[in-house]
């Protein structure tokens, strides 16, 4: 009996110093927040492959994150190996829409031919936000892959300051999200703020606009651009809403909200009622702050776009920049019938949009953003083929930082810390270890993008075009992506001026990267 009880005392001794190991460890928040037990999911993400294939499901069919999506996240994040054996496991023979990316035997002007060259090259936008409209603060990104607007509140403060402090890092912004400039959006990162229909950190007691407000707050911070939510891929058309759950003592004071009561903001905004009226409101901000000025919308009744198109062809008001979100995308709570069946998946969606600035010759105005699960490669080649100029990440940054897809995010019971403000989970969330996870995770995107942009034979994803993309119909027949999408050929993917200047910049990086330089 005596060595039972060895044992159960050696069992019940080593799980105690499990627990303290897990406790104050830093690397894993679902370990720390989850002692001993958290071990299992390593466990099973180890060897998921091999019970997946007796037991549950493949690697590409989980939603909205397949599995393989998501590995490639983590260990991208990680700096680990993400490559991919054995061939692909996605069914190209079967799948209707299955994107292929047309590589060439020969390079085009300027590409890159070194074997994984340029992994440290930047990738700025193509085009200079804010410069066809003259605006005193116009820039040219540093980064075409931004962090999409997640506001403080529907994240913790530990998530919002890991990806800011990551943002830093990599060399690209990070939006605001509707909910206000907070204190955790201040390390370092550049920042686009973000208007929303309720006006939080830019509005008066009464909760109406207050231009002098907006002014303060923007230079405040590294702000380098305004963008208006008309809508998003969440919950277009309802308005953002933030549990109660979620609305802490400091967001509430944040928002100048009630603490502890749901936070639903209005469907559309006050300030404006129509086109007419939103230019000459983008027109007085962008006045009043010197900065870029855009709006971010899903897509559904496009006759407001053909209304926008039609009103900036005269050149004398318009937007700086347009975030089509994709019906798809979306990292707040919604109900069901929103989150599904309303507004235009991004593919769709984008286009529309992007090609009705094409037909009136103003596509080179516009910085054109994407977002909606265009964290991932093969999403965001095709993003940029349809005429994206940057793409923001926004669930996939949260993946980087350690999300695992729970889809608790309106609980307020994230399990690893992340879309929670329950101490309880987001003590496990290291802000130092994260921001880096996000930092890696950007980088190695824009790796990829540069690499793919490579095996096209240009030297910046903003030159891959709709030619360069096919879409199969199983191994029945294929399309080209501008025929799919109504894309008239004639059509440029950038003007002339716009494709030399990029060009230029690449070229120029490429000569005096370490691997281009002679040996010492």
């Amino acid at each position: 009996m005596r060595w039972r009880y060895a044992v159960l005392g050696g069992t019940a001794a080593a799980a105690a110093a499990t627990t303290v190991h897990d406790l104050v460890q830093t690397k894993h928040a679902i370990i720390r927040n989850y002692p001993i037990i958290g071990h299992a999911r390593f466990f099973l993400e180890r060897f998921g492959p091999e019970l997946r294939q007796y037991i549950v499901t493949s690697n590409d069919e989980e939603r909205p994150f397949s599995r393989d999506q998501r590995r490639w996240v983590y260990a991208s994040s990680k700096l680990e190996n993400n490559y991919f054996g054995f061939g692909t496991d996605n069914d190209v023979e079967r799948v209707e829409g299955y994107p292929i990316v047309k590589h060439r035997t020969f390079t085009g002007p300027g590409a890159a031919t070194m074997p994984h060259a340029q992994e440290e090259i930047v990738l700025p936008c193509a085009k200079v936000m804010g410069a066809a409209r003259g605006r005193a603060q116009a820039f040219r990104p540093s980064s075409v892959v931004n962090i999409s607007g997640m506001s403080f509140g529907s994240l913790s403060g530990k998530a919002v300051e890991a990806l800011n402090r990551g943002a830093a890092m990599a060399g690209c912004f990070q939006n605001t999200g509707e909910g206000a400039l907070s204190p955790h959006h201040r390390h370092g990162g550049d920042i686009v703020f973000q208007i929303g229909t309720s006006y939080f950190g830019c509005r008066d007691e009464q909760g109406r606009f207050d231009m002098a407000r907006l002014v303060d707050v923007v230079q405040s911070a590294p702000v380098r651009a305004i963008e208006v939510k008309l809508s998003q891929g969440a919950k277009p058309g309802l308005g953002g809403m933030l549990p109660g759950g979620k609305v802490s003592r400091e967001i509430a004071e944040i928002r100048g909200i009630e603490e502890g009561k749901d936070c639903a903001s209005p469907s559309r905004h006050t300030v404006f009622h129509d086109v007419d009226s939103m230019l000459d409101f983008v027109e007085s901000v962008a006045q009043a702050t010197g900065l870029p000025v855009g709006i971010k919308s899903a897509v559904g009744n496009v006759t407001m776009w053909d209304e926008l198109v039609a009103a900036m062809g005269s050149r004398t008001r318009g937007v700086d920049f347009v975030n089509i979100d994709g019906g798809e995308g979306g990292t707040g709570a919604a109900p069901m019938i929103f989150a599904d069946s309303v507004a235009y998946p991004f593919r769709i969606g984008f286009s529309e949009v992007w090609r009705r600035f094409a037909a009136a010759g103003l596509s080179d105005d516009v910085v054109f953003v994407g977002a909606g699960k265009l964290g991932v490669p093969e999403n965001a080649v095709v993003a940029f083929a349809l005429g994206a100029d940057m793409v923001s990440v926004g669930r996939e940054a949260m993946l980087s930082i350690g999300c695992i897809q729970a889809q608790k995010c309106h609980t307020d019971h994230c399990p690893v810390g992340i879309a929670t403000q329950n101490p309880r989970y987001t003590r496990g969330l290291d802000v130092g270890l994260k921001s880096v996870r996000a930092a890696n995770y950007i980088r190695s995107l824009r790796r990829d993008l540069l690499k793919v942009s490579e095996a096209i034979g240009v030297v910046h994803p903003g030159l891959i075009g709709p030619r360069d993309i096919d879409i199969l119909d199983g191994t029945r027949s294929a399309a080209g992506l501008g025929d799919v999408y109504g894309y008239d050929p004639e059509w440029p993917r950038l003007g002339a001026d716009l494709t030399r200047e990029i060009e230029a910049i690449m070229v120029a990086q490429d000569e005096t990267a370490p691997s281009r330089r002679a040996p010492a």
